[in-house]
């Protein structure tokens, strides 16, 4: 898989762990272009969850997802993408006789 791609990354961590919670915002600072946004979710006493969205070059949201699955203290990271849109044909676009009016 290579190319443009859109998706998120779920991280569980035990923020107990010295120094995880500090090394992951690092991380996520040095791929800024390619973080959209991120959520940050208590799930225990010991653990936490970060959902983070990414867009931009697969090389790159990979090297993030693996900087952060090498941490200690992370327990889970899970990468889920797929195409950005940027290839997917428009509706109008599709051949099967007739077009379809839109409104936006």
């Amino acid at each position: 898989m290579e190319g443009e791609r859109i998706g998120v990354i779920t991280i569980i961590y035990n923020h107990h762990y010295m120094g995880v919670m500090e090394e992951l915002a690092e991380i996520q600072h040095s791929f800024r272009d390619e973080i959209i946004t991120s959520m940050h979710i208590h799930m225990t006493e010991k653990y936490c969850m970060e959902i983070i969205i990414v867009s931009g070059d697969i090389q790159n949201i990979r090297e993030l997802t693996e900087r952060m699955m090498r941490l200690k203290g992370v327990e889970h990271v899970k990468l889920t993408s797929t195409a950005n849109g940027e290839d997917f044909k428009e509706p109008d676009s599709h051949s099967h006789g007739h077009t379809h009016k839109h409104t936006h």
